[in-house]
C-alpha cells in the first residue's frame, strides 16, 4: 500500500471526527433565545417546561431518541385544555440540554427523571408518564421500575417490542470503534432521510438542527446500545400484571415502529387499550396531534 492511499485511508476515517469536532457546542450562548427554563441537576444541566394548569394533575411527556421536547409543541396546548399540568423535557444530549458522557441506559433515563422531578418539587405525586418512540420504551421502564408513582402509561408509537438486530444497525450496537465510525459517517444521511420523507418543514428544520451541536451522535449512539436495542417485555408484563392503565396509539404507515409491534404489545398485555392513526407515520405526535388527543380524552373519561 503507497503512502498516498494509506493518507486517503486516513483522512476518509478522520472525516467523521473532524466534523464532530466543528459542531456547536451546548452551551450559554446556544441557549439565550431558548423557551422555558433550566435545571442544574447532577449530571448536568436540563432543559424543561411546564404547561397547563398549575393544580392540574401532573402528565410528564418523555421524547424519543433523536426528537427533543419540541416534537410536543403540537399536542401540549390540548393536553393543557384537558386541564394536565404539563411537564416536558430535553434528554441528556438533546435540545439544550448538556451532553455528559457515559452509557445511556434504562437507569441512566430514570435517574435524570427522578433529578427533575426533585428538582421541581413535584417527587412526591403520582402522575401520567407519556413516552414517544424511544420515549415509550423509557416511559415502560419508568413505570415497572416505580409502580406506585405511575397513575397511566401513554405510548406513543413506541420503541421496545422488537430487537435491533440486523445490519448495519447491529454492527453499530455491538462493535466498539468500528460501529461509533459508521454512526458518525452515516447517521446524519439517515436522519435528513427520514426528515424528508415526515414531510413537515417546520419540525424538519428543527430536527435537523440537532446535527449542528456536538454530543448530538454521540448520545444517540449512546441511547441505541443501551436502551433501543433491548425490548422491554419483562416490563410489559410486569405492568399487566400492576394492572397499570395503558394506552398505547400507533401510525398506520409507521417506518421506523412497524405495525406489528401492536400485537406484540398486545400479547404482553392483553389489557391495553390500542388504537392506529391512519395515514400516521412515525411523527404521529406532530403530524396528527388531533387524533391522539382524541384517544386520550376518551381514555381518562373514566379517571
Amino acid at each position: 500500500m503507497s503512502w498516498l492511499m494509506i493518507f486517503v485511508l486516513a483522512a476518509i476515517l478522520l472525516i467523521p471526527v473532524i466534523l464532530e469536532v466543528q459542531r456547536k457546542p451546548m452551551d450559554a450562548r446556544a441557549r439565550e433565545n431558548a423557551p422555558g427554563q433550566f435545571a442544574e441537576l447532577p449530571q448536568g444541566i436540563t432543559h424543561y417546561q411546564w404547561f397547563g394548569p398549575q393544580r392540574g394533575p401532573l402528565l410528564v411527556c418523555v421524547h424519543g431518541l433523536t426528537s427533543p421536547s419540541f416534537v410536543w409543541r403540537r399536542m401540549v396546548p390540548g393536553l393543557a385544555l384537558m386541564g394536565f399540568r404539563v411537564l416536558t423535557y430535553d434528554h441528556y444530549g438533546r435540545g439544550y440540554s448538556d451532553r455528559p458522557r457515559g452509557l445511556q441506559d434504562r437507569l441512566f433515563f430514570q435517574r435524570h427523571l427522578n433529578d427533575l422531578l426533585e428538582h421541581q418539587g413535584v417527587a412526591d405525586q403520582k402522575f401520567t408518564i407519556m413516552g414517544y418512540s424511544m420515549g415509550g420504551a423509557i416511559a415502560a421502564c419508568y413505570a415497572a421500575a416505580h409502580p406506585e408513582r405511575v397513575t397511566r402509561v401513554i405510548l406513543l408509537a413506541p420503541a421496545g417490542m422488537m430487537q435491533l438486530a440486523t445490519g448495519a444497525i447491529k454492527v453499530i450496537r455491538d462493535v466498539p470503534i468500528l460501529g461509533d465510525w459508521i454512526m458518525r459517517a452515516t447517521y446524519p444521511a439517515t436522519l435528513r432521510k427520514g426528515i424528508r420523507e415526515e414531510g413537515d418543514d417546520e419540525m424538519g428544520a428543527l430536527q435537523e438542527n440537532e446535527l449542528s451541536y456536538r454530543g448530538f451522535l454521540s448520545a444517540v449512539l449512546s441511547s441505541i446500545r443501551g436502551v433501543v436495542a433491548k425490548t422491554q417485555e419483562d416490563e410489559h408484563l410486569f405492568l399487566a400484571k400492576q394492572g397499570i392503565p395503558l394506552l398505547a396509539i400507533w401510525g398506520s404507515t409507521d417506518s421506523v415502529i412497524p405495525l406489528s409491534c401492536k400485537d406484540t404489545l398486545q400479547t404482553w398485555n392483553p389489557n391495553a387499550v390500542q388504537h392506529v392513526v391512519d395515514g400516521a407515520g412515525h411523527g404521529v405526535t406532530y403530524t396528527h396531534p388531533d387524533a391522539i388527543l382524541a384517544h386520550i380524552a376518551e381514555a381518562i373519561k373514566t379517571d
